[in-house]
Parts: structure tokens; sequence; C-alpha cells
């Protein structure tokens, strides 16, 4: 019989560490490329997968895939290629795989360390495949002693604590240039979740002028609404670029929503102005930089920030390292366990039908007021001896010989799971 193992796992991936923004965004995925992803691992036989597509990752973790297989379903599905992969990709199996999917789920393993952000990104891929039935047992326990360790992380330690985010991080970006944010016009292009965010730290920072566009306006709107600022149509861009001196864009649209056409009215009355994108796929076309009046900027180009809180998050990654031993140590222990299920459950059965039997034997020997006492009587003495050779086997889950002398011990037949 196969027991479960951490070997039984694999992950592969592209992120921001090797691969630059113009290779992560032939590699990401969108919910309707993540979607076929899923149909083809099915068709495959692959049972349990799940996807992280970030703007600096595309990882695909699975149980019981080859990486040869992972590999082959990214490639297919994105616009990346082979050669592009075995470039600037990775591969991992068993416990490094295991180890990995803990440091991106606490924020260890982030452009922005501690990132605040990520482990949503984890829990909505992972609640993506689970909605349709992609994740077995064994992953869905992971996932929860992944999920407490970056709870542990956060409560524990300071990590999270000071602004870990792009968002964040791209503001401070702009007040390497801009000392002051108050006096400038700043156009913000989408207000999905990085967009609100950064939305907000630029308020926080002193920004007032700042104006709003969003391909559907009511939500550009509703928050417009919270703070008394401006909102354009995506129809005004050029102008509002033109009059702008700091641009960020970042919404999920898959091609460049500014291009050089819409730099025109820029041109005409050229001003300095800095463009950050915070998408991946990139949102700015690449050959918007090329004008002399315009920085354009990156999410490669978004280190961390070396201020004090990010010092004080950085002290904090031991403690976090050993919250995530901890918790691994917890699952591995799991899955040990796991080995001897299959004969606690027969053993438990076998206890069980031959109480049974012995109550039908003695059915028409004995009172009905009294069938009740003796139904309880017999259920507490099969309990109590069950439970002493259930903790037995449980503690010597390590040993195979010590199941199979409890199955030819009491003659059991175990049952194959699915």
């Amino acid at each position: 019989m196969l027991h479960p193992s951490t070997n039984d796992f694999t992950l592969i991936g592209i992120n921001h560490w090797d691969a630059p923004v113009e290779i992560r965004e032939r590699f990401s995925l969108d919910a309707t490329k993540t979607r076929l992803l899923l149909d083809g691992a099915r068709r495959e036989g692959i049972n349990s997968i799940f996807v992280v597509s970030t703007c600096n990752r595309t990882e695909i973790i699975a149980h019981n895939a080859t990486t040869k297989e992972l590999i082959r379903l990214l490639t297919t599905y994105s616009e990346g290629n082979l050669d592009e992969f075995h470039k600037y990709g990775f591969e991992l199996e068993s416990d490094l795989a295991i180890e990995h999917l803990f440091k991106v789920s606490t924020g260890l393993d982030s452009q922005i360390l501690g990132d605040l952000q990520i482990v949503k990104q984890v829990k909505e891929g992972y609640e993506f495949s689970a909605a349709d039935g992609m994740i077995s047992g064994e992953m869905h326990r992971l996932m929860q002693h992944i999920f407490r360790a970056h709870k542990r992380s956060r409560n524990e330690t300071s990590l999270g604590q000071g602004a870990a985010t792009v968002a964040y991080a791209a503001v401070r970006f702009a007040t390497k240039t801009f000392d002051n944010l108050q006096n400038k016009n700043i156009l913000l292009v989408g207000t999905g979740k990085i967009g609100k965010v950064t939305c907000k730290n630029l308020i926080s920072l002193g920004a007032k002028k700042l104006t709003l566009i969003n391909r559907t306006r009511d939500r550009a709107e509703f928050i417009a609404g919270k703070f008394n600022l401006e909102v354009a149509d995506m129809d005004r861009l050029p102008e509002q670029i033109a009059e702008a001196d700091l641009v960020i864009v970042a919404t999920g649209a898959s091609k460049p929503i500014i291009r050089p056409e819409h730099m025109k009215a820029s041109m005409e009355s050229p001003k300095f102005k800095v463009m950050l994108d915070l998408s991946v796929p990139r949102n700015i076309d690449p050959n918007v930089a090329r004008l002399d009046f315009v920085d354009v900027a990156n999410m490669d180009m978004l280190g961390d920030v070396t201020d004090e809180a990010y010092q004080r998050r950085e002290k904090e990654v031991p403690l976090v390292k050993k919250i995530i031993e901890e918790e691994f140590s917890d699952y591995k222990l799991w899955v040990n366990e796991q080995r001897v299920v299959p004969t606690i459950k027969a053993l438990t059965r076998k206890f069980e039908a031959i109480r049974d039997d012995e109550l039908n034997f003695f059915k028409n020997k004995i009172t009905s007021d009294d069938h009740e006492k003796i139904e309880n009587l017999t259920r507490r003495i099969v309990n109590k001896i069950a439970a002493y050779s259930i903790e037995h086997l449980r503690d010597q889950h390590h040993s195979e010989d010590v199941a199979k002398m409890v199955s030819e011990m009491f003659k059991l037949e175990q049952k194959e799971e699915k």
C-alpha cells in the first residue's frame, strides 16, 4: 500500500529573483488561463494542484505530479515557452517544494520583505482549485499549516509591522524623486486591490491633487468619494497624463493601457514626469520610456525600502523561519501518522463487527428494556479496548512492522480509500 509522503509534492515557477518583468508577464496566468490549466491537469490525471500568479511570480504546486508535467502545463496555457522556462524558471521537489511555499506565504520570499498581500494571493489560488475539487486531503492539511505559519508570523513576531506592500514601495519610490507630493498632480489608473492601497498611501503622504481613472467609473467614484478626489473617464487618459507629474498604473489588463499614442498631448507641451507600472503583464508600453521627459519604472525597480520599518522586519526573519520549521514538523508528523490510519479504521470496523455479531446472537435472549443498556455497555468496552490499540499504533506510526502485526493478529481487511 502506498502511504502519503512529503516526497509527493512538487513546485515549479518563474519569479522576480531570476526572471525580468518582460519574462514574468509572458508566464502570468489570469483566471481564464488558470481555469484552462486546471482542466488540462485533470485530463492528465493530476487531481491536486493550484496556481499562485502575482505581479512578481507565477508558481504551480501540486501533489502527485512530476515537475515535467507542471512545466508542460505552464508553457501550454501561458505565453511563455520551454526555452524561456529552462533559462529563468525553477523546479522543486519534496521538502524543498513545501519549504518554498511556506516562505512565499509568510512573505520571506517576497520582493517586499513580509509582503502583506502575498498570503491573500496564495489563498485565492488555493481556494480557486478547492472550489473545483482539485485539492487533495494531504494538500488541504498542508495549507492549514501554511496559513497557521503566516498567522503566527504576524502574531508572534513584528514581521507584519510597517507598510510591507508593493503599493507602499511604489509611493516611497515616488518620494525619492518628489520630496513633496502635496503640490504634484498625480494620476492613478486602476482602483483594484493594489490601486486602492496605493491611493491610501499617497493620501497619507500628503497628496492632494489626485485623479482616479478606472475602466469601470463607478468603482473609481466609490473610492474618490471617500477621500474627496477627482475622477476622469478613460477617454480622457492622454490629457490627464499630460497634466500629471506622477502617473501610477495598477490594473489587471493583459495588454498595455498606456501606449505611445496616449503620449501625444504630453509631447506637445512636455514636462518631466515619473510613471510607475505596478502591473504584470505591464500596463505601460516599454516604448513610452523612450521619451526623454519621462522616467518609467516597473516592478523590477521597486526594491524594498531600507527604512526603519524594513530593518525591524529583517530582524524577525530567524523567528519566522523557526515558526515555519515547527509548522512543517507538525505537518510531517500528521503525514507519518497517516501510515497507520488504514489499520486503525480496519481495526475499528473489526471490533464493531464482533460487537454487532454478539449483540445479534443475544438479541432474542434479552428484554427490550435491557437492550439499550447492553448496547451502551458493549460500545464502551469496545471503545476502551480499541483506544489502547489505536494509541499504540499512533505512537509507533514510523514502524511498518507494528501495523503489519496488528493486521495479522486480528485478520484485518483494509479497504482502499480514494
